[in-house]
């Protein structure tokens, strides 16, 4: 009886371990593909791309404690943990967690990389309002009253003013507001030098006009002139390597398979790509 008992507990350890309630996957139609694991990408330096294969995520990593901007999915909590491992980090040593903006493709992962590494999650206030509750704000063009754009609330956070900036050991990031895509989205720049050569790094917040059905951006003049101002100031950046919160806005895999992310014009390119898009989605709102 005894010797069964052991087999038993035996049999019950080897069982797959409970998915925590913050890692629950997110089931939209894109996020298996966005989601796939992507091997870690040297950006420059000591920064590093370990985000999955659809939404990035960066790790600037110092001997003092890491930076990490963006968490993906609930699901992409693990995929970012094990890239972060593949490269000889450890999570725990992650001493803020940046976000971009608060939807759940990049704010969905929050709440699980804070419990794995107990860092503090810092974003505009606005941004913050949203992470506390789990889901995005009413003014965001992609609210949506049936919890579709929710996510796992975040409980530890900070706000961080424009132009504010985050220290850790040398490394210094800077906080840009680049409203738009969503209400309170922050671009993030620093620098990373490595063998004497230093580059300005610019994770840029999204920039893409997308809504649910019924808005229209024509009818929120404030906010379309915010959403002008984001894509000018993204423009304007000064920016060696750009990392866009999806990694194919700014083909960053086809660039670190050619050997080098840097890109003097890409913070240009994609604020270009950006207002062209608004203008269309604006002459489409004109005819409807």
């Amino acid at each position: 009886m005894i010797a069964a008992s052991f087999l038993i507990a035996g049999i019950l350890s080897a069982q797959p371990a409970e998915i925590h309630a913050d890692e629950v996957p997110n089931t939209c139609g894109n996020c298996a593909a966005w989601n796939a694991p992507r091997t870690p990408v040297k950006t420059h330096g000591n920064s590093y791309y370990v985000g999955a294969n659809g939404q990035s995520a960066v790790l600037i990593a110092s001997t003092k404690g890491h930076i990490l901007i963006d968490g993906g999915l609930p699901q992409s909590a693990e995929v970012i943990k094990k890239n972060i491992q593949t490269l000889g980090f450890d999570v725990r040593d992650v001493k803020w967690l940046l976000n971009s903006h608060a939807h759940y493709d990049h704010a969905g992962g929050l709440a699980a990389l804070q419990r794995m590494s107990g860092a503090p999650a810092v974003a505009s206030s606005e941004t913050v309002r949203a992470l506390k509750l789990g889901r995005a704000l009413p003014d965001d063009p992609q609210y949506a009253a049936d919890n579709t754009m929710s996510f796992p609330a975040v409980a530890v956070l900070r706000s961080i003013q424009d132009g504010g900036a985050l220290v850790v050991d040398s490394v210094k990031v800077t906080a840009h507001d680049t409203p738009g895509h969503a209400p309170g989205g922050n671009t993030w720049s620093w620098k990373s030098c490595e063998a004497g050569k230093c580059s300005t790094i610019v994770f840029a917040d999204s920039l893409n006009p997308v809504s649910e059905p019924s808005y229209r951006f024509s009818d929120h003049p404030a906010y379309l002139k915010a959403f002008r101002q984001s894509i000018a100031k993204v423009r304007a950046l000064d920016c060696d390597i750009l990392v866009s919160a999806h990694p194919d806005f700014s083909d960053l895999f086809d660039k670190a398979a050619a050997g080098s992310l840097v890109d003097a014009n890409g913070c240009r390119n994609y604020a270009d790509a950006a207002e062209a898009r608004l203008n269309k989605r604006l002459t489409v709102e004109a005819v409807k």
